[in-house]
């Protein structure tokens, strides 16, 4: 199974276009290396390729990794859809990138699908997708050869969602498994609270690509558990040493944006990854 980190950091990206912190301003400077918003690729036989969540970058990344280009045919694409872990804009915003390409599918857990539904009516005028509710009892098979499945991971929606009763299907992690090799990763860029269950899911993974949003309780905004203090992943993590683990989802103000900075020696040290768009690994 082939995963390509298409996008790193967290919404509006970095540098965050309305923010002069000092890791922005040095962004800009060309000091520190600009990133792309959240989102990953996957494919069991390099033909059939899922992305998980469509950030709004989605046009550029797609543009900057060759395994995704269009062809043979003028409107083919190996593109077969996108999983949705959540209905966060920043997450959703790349499916009017992709509107009009035929035969997609869209999983997401159900309270997201019924979120967007305003948006479905419209990307369905263009051609019409199928839409699957992504914690289907037991899991889902992938063309390609792969097999996921959807765990609950937080309960809060997006801010544009009027307030309703808590539901924790607002968020999932996907694990997707190679069935022809066995080898599975794990994606959460959402991880609200670190639960016994998150541990006995990273147990069944060889890779973790996960929240790394804020790196302190300083920093911290809702539905996303911190690196580092009390309740931190980074702990937890310490548990898995079995797995390869990787930051994704970095917030603007996080200092594991800064390669030099004491923040990402303490997270390397620790045996955890922070790498750039780009990255291409095997699980």
């Amino acid at each position: 199974m082939r995963v390509v980190l298409l996008g790193t950091a967290a919404g509006g990206g970095f540098p965050q276009w309305n923010c002069a912190c000092a890791l922005c301003a040095a962004a800009r400077d060309g000091k520190l290396p600009a990133r792309t918003q959240d989102c990953v690729a996957v494919t069991g036989n390099a033909r059939d390729w899922w992305l998980l969540n469509a950030s709004p970058d989605i046009r550029t990344q797609l543009a900057a990794t060759s395994a995704l280009w269009p062809g043979p045919g003028p409107r083919e694409t190996p593109v077969r859809g996108v999983l949705l872990t959540d209905a966060e804009p920043h997450h959703v915003a790349g499916l009017t990138v992709l509107r009009g390409a035929a035969g997609l599918k869209v999983y997401a857990p159900r309270p997201v699908l019924d979120a967007l539904t305003p948006a479905r009516a419209l990307l369905d005028r263009y051609t019409p997708w199928e839409w699957a509710d992504g914690l289907a009892d037991d899991g889902f098979v992938l063309a390609g050869g792969l097999v996921v499945t959807a765990h609950p991971v937080g309960d809060g929606p997006p801010g544009y969602v009027p307030p309703r009763r808590p539901d924790d299907r607002w968020a999932v992690a996907y694990r997707v498994e190679d069935l022809a090799t066995g080898g599975a990763f794990v994606y959460a860029p959402r991880v609200a609270a670190w639960t016994e269950a998150f541990d006995d899911l990273l147990e069944t993974a060889d890779c973790a690509v996960l929240d790394g949003t804020f790196f302190g309780t300083d920093e911290v905004g809702a539905g996303h558990v911190p690196v580092t203090g009390p309740g931190g992943s980074l702990t937890a993590l310490a548990h898995h040493p079995g797995v390869r683990r990787i930051y994704t989802h970095l917030g603007n103000t996080n200092p594991l944006l800064d390669p030099s900075s004491t923040a990402r020696a303490q997270v390397n040290g620790a045996g955890v990854e922070v790498l750039m768009d780009g990255a291409e690994f095997v699980v």
